[in-house]
């Protein structure tokens, strides 16, 4: 239960629609995944960041927990609100407040939609480099809570590298506006990064000054078959070499993945034989469409030539080009091994083969009739797993969970590529974070949230 005076003083600073309890709440699903019933208590959805602010300091004066959300795309339970907690989304705070072609940055509110941020800056002539699957719903302030990665990381970033400025609320109410629309700002401490990435723990995110970059006028788009997982690392550098700083995407695909996004009921098709061990996906982003064609046929050729790829595809036009990227993106097809259990993590990509290899081994050895999927940004040394054994109680997820992450064991790897811990990593955090590291998590925790009303239990109890 929620104290019915905190409800009538936020509705009071709200207004009307600013506050919803009861079935207005029930209604909705707590995320793509869990699509089960929102149990919080109420939620409550400003249209400012004064209006936050207001709210913020009432539940902080009530010690009222409260949960921060975005578009619900989140896949760790980073969301997860529960009958006592309050819900605080962003969902109303909708505004692109400017585009400024000189800078060029946009200044935009929480609740912006990413394909929304990309259409508009499209139309300027402009390209916000952040792309996922999610992008039809995943809402920018949750994508910077969560230091999201997505597509393009290995050419322009994580999200806090494009993130120029930054405004928040704090547990008590406390506004930090770091709105400066400067690459270069060393004066002092940078509080942005104290709020990217942690996961709505240490504050919420309101506004933010985005860095954008000039829309390409050119894009090349090839699939490849490789033999063997050796030759992709050199594949990668000759790509880099050749393409001269274009290389924008390199997604990697394990057979098993690519047969599932290429066989009915998938809608794609196999642009390649479903034959070879693995597949790669090349994209190049470049700014003269006649020489960058010219540069990326001589760079696959150079490729092909070595002897690195055993056949390869290349989009000769937006449609086949969407035909490929579909096969990459086509994640609902997951559904077919229902319930399946995800992972993102990250490892030196040298390490990689072996840590596929002993993965598959051991969860063939204890599930031999499991399904096993894996691809991943290997451009950034990130894979995803998605793997279905049959169950999907607790038993079978701390299973699969203790082969997953005990195998990054020696290997440098980490529980977490680019989609947070949430509530469904923290019991592994320990593995890829010293004892001294979390103690200072949690020294920054309690000094900013000494209350822990802000997304509570959420990346370490």
């Amino acid at each position: 239960m929620i104290d019915s005076q905190l409800l009538l003083a936020a509705a009071a600073v709200l207004r009307p629609g600013g506050v919803l309890t009861g079935d207005e709440v029930s209604s909705r699903s707590t995320g793509w995944i869990s699509r089960g019933s929102l149990q919080a208590a109420a939620i409550f959805r400003p249209r400012s960041t004064a209006e936050l602010s207001a709210v913020m300091k009432l539940c902080h004066a009530a010690r009222q927990p409260v949960v921060p959300h975005g578009g619900l795309t989140g896949l760790v339970e980073g969301a997860h609100a529960g009958q006592h907690e309050v819900v605080i989304s962003t969902e109303l705070m909708t505004r692109i407040e400017e585009l400024d072609e000189a800078g060029p940055t946009m200044t935009v509110e929480a609740g912006v939609v990413l394909e929304t941020i990309h259409r508009r800056a499209f139309e300027r002539g402009f390209l916000f480099p952040l792309d996922l699957g999610a992008r039809g719903s995943a809402m920018i302030g949750g994508l910077i809570s969560t230091n999201a990665g997505g597509n393009r990381v290995i050419r322009y970033g994580m999200t806090r590298n494009l993130v120029l400025g930054l405004e928040a609320v704090m547990a008590d109410g406390t506004i930090i506006s770091s709105m400066y629309p400067v690459v270069k700002n060393n004066s002092g401490y940078d509080l942005k990064h104290l709020f990217i990435g942690s996961e709505g723990t240490l504050g919420i995110v309101t506004r933010a000054i985005l860095r954008l970059q000039p829309q390409p006028r050119s894009q090349n788009t090839a699939f490849l078959a490789v033999n063997e997982f050796s030759s992709l690392p050199k594949i990668l550098n000759e790509l880099n070499a050749g393409l001269g700083g274009t290389l924008s995407a390199f997604e990697v695909m394990w057979n098993d993945f690519y047969r599932l996004m290429t066989t009915p009921p998938a809608k794609q098709h196999p642009p390649l034989p479903q034959t070879y061990p693995v597949y790669v996906l090349v994209d190049a982003l470049g700014s003269d469409e006649a020489s960058d064609r010219e540069r990326f046929s001589t760079a696959l050729e150079g490729v092909m030539d070595k002897g690195l790829a055993a056949d390869c595809v290349v989009a000769m036009n937006a449609s086949e080009r969407a035909g490929i990227w579909a096969i990459r993106d086509d994640i609902d097809q997951f559904h077919q091994y229902r319930p399946w259990f995800g992972f993102d993590i990250s490892l030196p990509i040298k390490n990689m083969d072996a840590y596929v290899t002993e993965v598959r081994e051991k969860l063939n050895a204890k599930w031999p009739d499991n399904h096993t999927f894996v691809f991943g940004h290997m451009g950034d040394g990130n894979l995803h797993l998605n793997v279905h054994v049959g169950s999907g109680d607790d038993e079978a997820r701390h299973g699969v969970e203790s082969i997953i992450y005990g195998a990054l064991e020696g290997r440098q790897g980490a529980i977490s590529a680019e989609h947070g811990v949430g509530l469904e990593k923290r019991a592994w955090l320990k593995m890829c974070r010293t004892p001294e590291e979390l103690a200072l998590m949690r020294t920054m925790k309690q000094a900013l949230d000494p209350l822990g009303i802000l997304n509570p239990g959420k990346i370490f109890a």
